[in-house]
């Protein structure tokens, strides 16, 4: 979302009124304040105006799907398309115990390959979509693909990607139990790692005998590996999400990609950045928010746990 946000007017805790600047589509003026403020949750100011950037609805849309047999295989050929600058509107992966609850949950039109899957979503001029669907389909093929399939057709695009829009509530579908907790890391690694990640993340789920799935934004080395757990057992999956998030510090990643720190995080947010960091933005809170009036302790403690 960051990225569309081109500016923002922000009532600050002691009432003062701030544009952080105006609408050029690039400026260099002073600190970067738009996006410090989009990053900051809600703890340095309030919002009252954002200037968004739009784009016009891609024309000549299509999807694509392709089977693995591997996570790897999927993911090298994701590295592939995005190294060689394939201009593709999204790209995404479901391992196989997803597009197995997709099928289970009986929410989708059709029944799905259980098998690791990129859905790509390509835009353009007939000729640009042609070239977009050559090359994929070439990487996929390189890399051993068992099915690839694509259509410009509206139904066949609101089948494909609507079973990737629903596979969330297809997972939550899952429980065993009402009672039972869904649970999810945002975990993002450096793309090279990605694989080797997902194949880790589902193996300690399913070790620690929980029902697990991954979901990826592959193109950007973000992933969702989530936990269906019993509510009494939810310190045990809370383990488990740690220990990925961890991993993903280890191979210079992030706890989180997209969703952010909130409260439940905030102190693993130290582990990844480091004390002198997470002063540096206490200081920037305090600075602007002396009374800490504004979402206080949110994604960091004010008072630094010893």
């Amino acid at each position: 979302m960051k990225d569309w946000v081109t500016s923002m007017t922000v009532v600050l805790a002691d009432g003062t009124i701030v544009k952080t600047r105006n609408r050029p589509r690039k400026s260099s003026a002073g600190y970067d304040l738009t996006s410090l403020l989009v990053g900051s949750e809600g703890t340095l100011g309030l919002v009252t105006e954002a200037v968004l950037k739009i784009t016009s609805v891609p024309e000549n849309q299509h999807v694509g799907l392709a089977a693995f047999p591997t996570t790897r295989a999927a993911v090298d050929t994701a590295v592939v398309l995005i190294t060689g600058g394939l201009p593709i509107d999204a790209l995404e992966l479901l391992d196989a115990y997803s597009l197995g609850a997709i099928n289970s949950s009986g929410l989708s039109g059709r029944h799905w390959k259980e098998k690791p899957t990129l859905f790509l979503r390509f835009s353009g001029s007939k000729q640009a979509v042609e070239d977009q669907v050559c090359m994929a389909r070439q990487a996929a093929s390189i890399n051993k693909c068992e099915t690839f399939e694509t259509s410009g057709h509206i139904d066949e695009i609101n089948a494909i990607w609507g079973a990737r829009k629903e596979v969330a509530r297809c997972l939550a579908a899952m429980k065993k139990d009402p009672s039972d907790l869904f649970l999810s890391a945002d975990a993002a690694v450096p793309i090279s790692f990605l694989a080797d990640m997902i194949d880790w993340s589902l193996k300690i789920i399913r070790e620690a005998g929980f029902i697990g799935y991954t979901v990826g934004h592959v193109g950007d080395g973000n992933f969702h590996a989530s936990v269906v757990c019993p509510r009494n057992e939810e310190d045990k999956a809370l383990r488990i999400i740690e220990e990925i998030q961890r991993k993903a510090i280890r191979l210079d990643g992030t706890i989180t990609g997209e969703h952010g720190i909130g409260l439940k995080w905030r102190d693993m947010l130290v582990e990844e950045l480091g004390d002198s960091a997470v002063d540096m933005m206490r200081r920037i809170k305090l600075a602007l928010d002396p009374q800490c009036l504004l979402n206080p302790d949110k994604v960091f403690r004010i008072e630094p746990k010893h």
